[in-house]
């Protein structure tokens, strides 16, 4: 204890009392000042360290928020890609049945960072190696989604790469270099996947627009055979049934012959009493002629069935519907037509969805004039192209709407599908009227009461949101919008069975929700009659198609 204290007296002395030139140099006060010297570098080296751990824990702190950004960035990028490694890939395989196909993979990766510090540090030799083993990884891999897809090489590609990169480990291994490596290829990565989601979009888009060329094949030959026809037999029977209210009446505007098939097919073969079922079917003049002769070659058994063309209806001008007014304006045909075309499959995707063709048409809109096109009704059941009947549907007629127009199914679930998913709530007409929490519903199936409509002038309101969006300020493009405005606190909530949504979307639906279900809709871009449909889900509705009728058999129109 007493040297101690007399190494920290020497050593406090040190600090304070430095030797002068004026002082005597004896070998004690030599002794003094060696101690004071190690003293100060010890000092000096604390100091240094201190430093530089500080400036190491600022620069860690830099990466991990760079890592951190890089891997939140990844997360957002949606990973649902269809084929093997779709997101319900789990129900049909094994889930380690990818193992080393990820493996070779993970190699791969590894095997280009350490090639790039190869060739930083002129490593030639190490660097060709890694590179001829890269290839062969390739090859071995291909297009392989799952372990029995792999070459039968690839485990010795496996122990050739492992190999090498044990090898590369023992010559360049740099974690520092690594990491920024890495963290370079995780954001060029994430910034390849935004870019081909985008790309995918626009074609999905592109893709959800399209008719189908057997399809068309199928309009245009039942066209021609249609004007072949008597005008005396262009008729349909039991016409006197199309005004009578104690009847079940449907509406379906369609312009695709098959979709429309499948809705009123699949009606009427779940219909307890099809001969108390009466379908109005509205088209356009392109498929009008299609759209008759279809059903008269296939008539729905003992319902009754109608088909009109839109471009008939005299009333339904420029003068009386805002819609149409505003797409004969110039603006409209400005953004439809010819304004910021562009020039990328990825700047594209955006605009794409608001230029479909559907929003053009007025068969679109026809379903906010129900009381003009039937006037003598009192009930009407509106139904989609895209929908699939499974079970009888006339229990809808005496659900109580409790002074309520419309009959719909709710779509909101705790924060999703409500108003503010639909309507610009940055607009003080938006704003003063409507709750942004207010839950959503969906069309595609809707009991409406035209008695309770006339009543309400549903379509008045209807036209007054209209002319207010003529500049798309309220909404964009679309009939759902306007219908949560027009039927806001008009809509009654009906149970989720009768109408069950997402199938052209939504991989993931419960096989039990859609086996429930009175009605099944494939509202999306995944259309049952597109290549693009979910394969899932496809069956429900190609049950209804008569596949060796000899019109579909023409037109090479498959399962």
């Amino acid at each position: 204890m007493n040297v101690d204290d007399k190494a920290k007296a020497e050593n406090s002395a040190a600090e304070h009392d430095l030797p002068t030139n004026n002082s005597p140099k004896d070998p004690d006060e030599h002794q003094v000042d060696t101690a004071a010297k190690i003293a100060r570098r010890k000092l000096r080296e604390k100091r240094r360290e201190k430093r530089a751990m500080d400036l190491l824990s600022k620069d860690d702190e830099a990466r991990v928020k760079l890592e951190n950004a890089a891997i939140e960035r990844s997360k957002a990028v949606d990973s649902a890609v269809l084929g093997k490694y779709s997101i319900w890939r789990k129900e049909n395989e094994n889930e380690n049945s990818d193992t080393t196909v990820r493996l070779i993979r993970d190699q791969i990766i590894m095997a280009r960072v350490y090639s790039a510090l190869a060739k930083s540090k002129n490593k030639s030799g190490l660097f060709q190696e890694l590179q001829t083993r890269i290839k062969e990884s390739q090859r071995a891999v291909g297009e392989a989604a799952a372990d029995a897809d792999l070459h039968h090489s690839a485990p010795e590609k496996i122990r050739a790469m492992g190999q090498v990169l044990s090898k590369a480990r023992e010559e360049v291994y740099d974690c520092r270099a690594i990491t920024q490596r890495l963290r370079a290829m995780l954001q060029s990565a994430d910034e390849q996947v935004r870019s081909l989601k985008k790309q995918s979009t626009f074609l999905s888009q592109l893709a959800a627009k399209t008719i189908p060329n057997s399809i068309h094949c199928l309009s245009m030959r039942l066209t021609i055979d249609y004007y072949l026809l008597p005008l005396e037999k262009r008729k349909f029977p039991r016409s006197e049934n199309l005004e009578n209210p104690s009847l079940y009446h449907y509406a379906l505007f369609s312009d695709n012959v098959l979709a429309a098939s499948v809705v009123v097919n699949s009606t009427i073969m779940n219909a307890k009493e099809p001969e108390k079922h009466v379908f109005h079917l509205v088209t356009d003049k392109l498929n009008f002629g299609a759209m008759n002769m279809w059903f008269l070659l296939n008539p729905p058994g003992k319902a009754t069935i109608h088909v009109e063309n839109v471009d008939e209806f005299k009333w339904l001008n420029s003068s009386y519907c805002p819609v149409l007014r505003q797409l004969e304006s110039a603006a409209m045909k400005e953004y439809y037509f010819k304004a910021d075309r562009p020039t990328t499959l990825s700047a594209g995707s955006s605009n794409l969805k608001y230029r479909n063709p559907k929003y053009l048409s007025m068969l679109n809109h026809l379903r906010f004039y129900l009381p003009e096109v039937y006037p003598k009704l009192d009930k009407i059941l509106f139904l989609d192209d895209d929908i699939v009947v499974q079970k009888d549907l006339t229990g809808l007629w005496d659900v109580d709407l409790n002074g309520n127009v419309n009959g719909a199914v709710e779509t909101c679930g705790e924060s999703f599908h409500r108003f503010d998913k639909y309507l610009n709530f940055s607009n003080p007409h938006i704003a003063r009227n409507f709750d942004p929490n207010a839950c959503g519903w969906a069309y595609g199936m809707n009991i409406f009461d035209l008695k309770e409509w006339k009543k309400k002038d549903i379509t008045g309101i209807y036209h007054k949101w209209q002319n207010k969006n003529e500049d798309r300020v309220l909404w964009k493009l679309g009939t759902l919008p306007p219908g949560l405005l027009t039927f806001y606190k008009l809509t009654h909530p009906l149970d989720k069975s009768w109408h069950v949504l997402g199938l052209g979307y939504n991989p993931s639906i419960d096989r039990s929700e859609i086996d429930g279900a009175a009605v099944v809709h494939y509202n999306g871009n995944m259309k049952p009659w597109l290549e693009l449909a979910m394969t899932k889900y496809r069956p429900y509705w190609t049950k209804y198609i008569k596949y060796d009728h000899p019109y579909i058999r023409g037109c090479n129109l498959s399962e």
